[in-house]
């Protein structure tokens, strides 16, 4: 560890501790354990909290067997579980704040020590009509960058209505056979009243009303009008080009907004190694956008966590969100790409319970266990790498005779004598609650047979998610792309870059393109051309 580090990990302490010294109220914790069981995430998490309790005097730790009696009280049966402030809230973590959940960690005792959830209005006002209650339960990892997001929601939800509301925050690598029972084979993945209610990470909105309705919701609509934001530029996506380009148009002298969905980092942020982007010889996703967005923060503001409902081109433009108004000279469509499905028979069924499309957020589950990964690229042998490394059984099943991917990951993927299905095709994946096994289609011979796996992790490309802009009238190339002209699209006012807009599917590519697209505007602005 250099000086560098050392100063940056430094900074983070204090910053850190200015945060918790708000905290006035006092932080009871119960760590429950057996002996001989989960004893390493018994260890890390009395490390984690003896941590915490450095930089403040207000958590008050007491260890407990699984034998005591208040444990029977608190209803506690695994080891490690850790119960908070259980006179005043009913909230309990199944297993120990590693790598990602940390996070979660600190929120908590922020959130629990302040006595306060934080909720939004809108929010507040869905919460308000649960008058039942609701026993969350949410499966977590330590390698997910979504899961933080989904179980604050769920802690704000616990602390905002303890009588009602209850949580179990459940670590899949220390309760395998917890998250088997509940098919929790993809995370983060929520449980009210052990009925599933939401796959994936979800804003706060949605999660509520999820919550509320008992089932998972995908679309919010604000009861009133929310705060309105005049701005020069509105980047929708906060994917690498839509960061980038917000930089760029922020230094261009633009006053600039980002609205972002979901994760920041889109796809980057769950891509286990990224190993081309220039400057960096090899480093984690998740760590280039963590890079990427502090970067950005320095130019422009982002609004993460909000979905954009409906633009109307106009002078100016008018963009309405899940939370707010915002009315702006251009806007920039980097909204990326999505997963692409085989659209097999028992893939929709088994999402979630075997079929992932994100091995960094699932394949600690699948530890010791047989997957195939389904694809040819460098994103499909990246992924089978990563699941090799964490010690996962996996198969790479390609339809065409040789592979699309970089020679340096083909030869990577050699070394590592990891099988290679050639000319074969996945035709179906079966399973009564989980994957059990798939039909394969060897396209030579023109054979099918069955092969026995516990997970199927796909990774055959991206579509580009282009369903905010058909509702808006904007022109399409016949791939399906956005189409444009020097990032302009058919709409004055409106660009595009990144994957959307087709090209390499390349991180410094979408980057580069934010960049120049945020140039263009920057021209147009000062001279329009529509005009």
């Amino acid at each position: 560890m250099d000086q560098q580090e050392d100063t940056q990990i430094l900074e983070a302490q204090k910053e850190i501790e200015r945060i918790l010294g708000a905290i006035k109220a006092e932080i009871p914790i119960f760590l429950y354990a057996q002996p001989g069981q989960n004893d390493v995430f018994t260890d890390t998490a009395r490390q984690a909290i003896r941590f915490f309790r450095q930089l403040t005097d207000k958590i008050a730790l007491r260890e407990f067997n699984l034998n005591h009696e208040s444990a029977k009280k608190w209803n506690v049966e695994y080891s490690p579980t850790m119960v908070f402030d259980p006179d005043r809230y009913n909230i309990r973590w199944l297993g120990a704040p590693l790598g990602e959940e940390g996070r979660i960690f600190l929120e908590a005792l922020i959130l629990i020590g302040l006595q306060k959830s934080n909720l939004n209005e809108q929010s507040l006002q869905v919460i308000k009509r649960i008058d039942t209650p609701r026993n969350i339960k949410v499966f977590v990892s330590a390698s997910c960058p979504y899961c933080p997001q989904q179980a604050l929601n769920a802690l704000k939800a616990a602390v905002e209505k303890p009588d009602l509301v209850s949580l179990e925050i459940i670590d899949i690598q220390a309760n395998p056979e917890l998250a088997n029972r509940y098919s929790a084979q993809s995370v983060p993945q929520t449980y009210a009243n052990d009925i599933l209610i939401a796959q994936g990470a979800q804003t706060e909105e949605l999660f509520m009303l999820s919550l509320d309705k008992m089932e998972q919701q995908t679309v919010f609509i604000p009861e009133s009008d929310a705060k309105e934001v005049e701005t020069d530029l509105v980047i929708v996506g906060g994917g690498p080009a839509g960061l980038t380009a917000g930089i760029y148009a922020a230094r261009s002298g633009l006053k600039t907004v980002v609205v972002e969905k979901g994760v920041l980092g889109g796809q980057v942020a769950t891509t286990p190694v990224v190993e081309n982007y220039p400057g960096l010889k090899q480093i984690g996703g998740k760590t280039l956008v963590d890079i990427m967005v502090t970067h950005a923060l320095e130019y422009v503001q982002i609004f993460p966590g909000e979905g954009v409902v409906e633009i109307t081109p106009n002078d100016p433009i008018n963009v309405q969100t899940t939370r707010r108004k915002f009315k702006t000279k251009a806007v920039l469509m980097t909204t990326g790409a999505t997963h692409r499905h085989l659209r097999v028979p028992g893939e929709s069924r088994l999402s979630g319970h075997g079929v992932s499309y994100c091995s960094t957020c699932d394949g600690p589950l699948f530890k010791g266990k047989k997957v195939i990964i389904v694809g040819g690229g460098n994103s499909a042998v990246t992924e089978a790498l990563h699941l090799h490394h964490i010690g996962v059984d996996v198969t790479l099943v390609h339809r065409r005779d040789n592979l699309k991917a970089q020679d340096f990951l083909v030869k990577n993927l050699i070394q590592n004598n990891i099988p290679i299905l050639f000319n074969t095709e996945v035709k179906e994946i079966r399973g009564k609650h989980n994957v059990e096994e798939v039909l394969l289609y060897n396209n030579n011979n023109e054979e099918s047979y069955p092969r026995s796996v516990n997970g199927v992790f796909i990774a055959i490309g991206y579509d580009p998610a282009v369903e905010l802009a058909q509702k808006i009238g904007i022109e399409l190339t016949d791939e399906g792309f956005i189409k444009h002209d020097n990032y302009r699209t058919n709409i004055p006012g409106i660009y595009t870059a990144g994957d959307v807009s087709g090209g390499y599917k390349q991180i410094v590519t979408a980057a580069g393109h934010g960049a120049e697209a945020a140039l263009a505007i920057f021209e147009d602005l000062i001279n329009p051309y529509w005009t």
